[in-house]
C-alpha cells in the first residue's frame, strides 16, 4: 500500500522508504523529513557536546591556573591591604604612646610647677601671720593710710592666687579631656600642647606678678620703716636699726625664677623683721597722748612760777582737763612708783625700755601699785590738783635716764607713727 506523495510545484514526490527484509518477515519504514531533522540535529548536538568536552579537557588546566592565579592575586592584595592596615594601626598606637608619654611629661611639669606655687604659698603663710601678729599687737586699730598698701590683704591676695591656678589647671585639664573626642583637624598632641601653653603662661604670669608683688610689699615694708624712723628722728629718738638701704650695685646676674622668689622672699622676710623691730621700738616709747582731747595749759621749759611769781624750770608739760578725768600711760612698762611725793602730790612713774621713764603728778586717785606691768592707754590715774598745784590738770614728764625731756616732742612723733602703728 502506498501513501500518496507530496507535490512540489505540480509534482507528485515520493516519500523514502526503508525496506527491512528478515526471511519470510519483511518490515519497511518510511522516513520522514522531520525524523532526519531530528537525528541530525542530535548528532550535531552530540558533535558540539563532544567538542566542547574536549575543548574543556584541554583547556581545564589553563582555566585551572588562571583562576588559581587571580585568587592568589586576590589574596596578596588582601594581605597587601592587611599589612598597610596593620602598619598604620601601629603608627596610631605609636603616636598614641608617643602624645601619651608627651602628656604624662607635660602633666608631671604642671604638678611640679603647681607642687612649687603650693610650697610658696606655704612660706607665704608665716608671713601672712606675722602680718597678722603685728597688727592685733597695736594699742587700738587705725585706719589705712592712704597711699600705703595693706600688707595682710596683699599677703592673703598672693595666696589665693595659689588655689585659683590649682582650680584652673583641673578645669583646663577637664576642658581638655571632653573636647579631645570632639575636636577634629588637630591631633591630641597638637591639642596638649595648645592647652599646656595657655597654663604654662597662666602660670608664668602669677609667678611674675607674685615676684612683683612681693617686690613692691618689702618696698612698702622699708618705706614704713623709713617713715617711721625718721618720724622718730626728728623728736630727736634715736633708732638702732637703719631701716635705709645702703648703696648697691654690681654686675647683672640674672636667676631663675625659683631662685628669684626665694630671694624676694628672703628679701620681704627682712623687710617685716625691720618693721617689726621699728615698731615694737617705737610702740616702746612714750609717744602717745596721756590726755587725749584736752589742751595744753602749760608747757616744757623755763616759765613764770604760778604760786611766786618768779622764774622756774618747768620739767614736764600741763593738760588742762577736769578732775577725775584718766591719765593713760603713753607707753607700756612698769610702775616704780605710785603715792604721795611731795609738789608733784599723787603721782605715779613708769618705766620703759631703753632708759625712759614718765610721771603723771597731781592725780586725785591712784589706780595701779609699784611692780605692776602696764601697757600703752592703760589708766593710771585721775586727773586731780594734789600737790603743789593752783587747780585741777595732768601734769606729765618725760625723762631718759633721769634726765627731763620735752614731751611736746614725743607726743608730735607719736602722731606721725600712729598711722603706721
Amino acid at each position: 500500500m502506498k501513501e500518496a506523495g507530496s507535490t512540489v510545484f505540480g509534482r507528485r514526490r515520493e516519500p523514502h522508504t526503508v525496506i527491512i527484509a528478515r526471511g519470510d518477515d519483511i518490515r519497511h519504514f518510511q522516513v520522514r523529513p522531520w525524523i532526519v531533522a531530528l537525528a541530525g540535529s542530535a548528532f550535531a548536538a552530540i558533535a558540539i557536546g563532544y567538542l566542547l568536552a574536549t575543548s574543556y579537557l584541554v583547556l581545564r588546566d589553563d582555566l585551572i591556573d588562571a583562576t588559581t592565579a587571580r585568587q592568589a592575586r586576590m589574596q596578596q592584595a588582601y594581605e597587601d591591604r592587611i599589612s598597610a592596615l596593620r602598619a598604620q594601626v601601629d603608627r596610631i598606637t605609636s603616636r598614641q604612646m608617643l602624645d601619651q608619654q608627651l602628656m604624662e611629661t607635660r602633666v608631671g611639669e604642671l604638678i611640679e610647677r603647681q607642687s612649687q606655687l603650693s610650697q610658696r604659698h606655704g612660706r607665704l603663710g608665716p608671713l601672712l601671720d606675722r602680718v597678722e601678729g603685728a597688727s592685733t599687737t597695736a594699742a587700738e586699730p587705725t585706719p589705712a593710710v592712704p597711699g600705703q598698701p595693706d600688707l595682710r590683704a596683699s599677703l592673703s591676695e598672693l595666696g589665693s592666687h595659689d588655689v585659683a591656678l590649682a582650680a584652673a589647671t583641673q578645669a583646663s585639664f577637664s576642658l581638655w579631656s571632653t573636647r579631645t573626642a570632639s575636636m577634629t583637624g588637630e591631633t591630641p598632641a597638637d591639642r596638649a600642647d595648645r592647652v599646656f601653653v595657655a597654663i604654662n603662661r597662666s602660670l608664668q604670669a602669677i609667678e611674675a606678678e607674685q615676684v612683683t608683688r612681693i617686690n613692691a610689699l618689702a618696698e612698702d615694708a622699708y618705706e614704713t620703716a623709713d617713715a617711721i624712723s625718721n618720724a622718730l628722728d626728728d623728736a630727736g629718738l634715736d633708732i638702732e636699726d637703719d631701716p635705709g638701704k645702703s648703696a648697691m650695685g654690681g654686675p647683672l646676674v640674672p636667676i631663675d625664677t625659683p631662685a628669684l622668689f626665694d630671694s624676694k622672699v628672703k628679701d620681704l622676710d627682712e623687710a617685716i623683721d625691720l618693721l617689726d623691730r621699728i615698731k615694737s621700738h617705737a610702740r616702746g616709747l612714750p609717744i602717745a597722748n596721756p590726755s587725749p582731747g584736752h589742751s595744753i595749759s602749760s608747757s616744757f621749759g623755763v616759765r613764770q612760777d604760778p604760786l611766786l611769781g618768779m622764774p622756774a624750770m618747768h620739767s614736764g608739760m600741763d593738760f588742762r582737763a577736769p578732775t577725775g578725768s584718766p591719765a593713760r600711760a603713753t607707753a607700756g612698762g612698769t610702775v616704780i612708783k605710785a603715792g604721795w611725793n611731795g609738789g608733784y602730790g599723787r603721782m605715779v612713774e613708769v618705766q620703759h625700755a631703753n632708759g625712759f621713764s614718765t610721771r603723771y603728778a597731781h592725780l586725785s586717785k591712784i589706780l595701779v601699785k609699784e611692780g605692776q606691768a602696764i601697757t600703752a592707754g592703760d589708766i593710771v590715774g585721775k586727773v586731780g590738783s594734789s600737790g603743789r598745784s593752783t587747780g585741777p590738770h595732768l601734769h606729765y614728764e618725760v625723762r631718759r635716764d633721769g634726765e627731763a625731756l620735752n614731751p611736746v616732742r614725743f607726743i608730735k612723733a607719736g602722731k606721725k607713727v600712729a598711722q603706721y602703728l
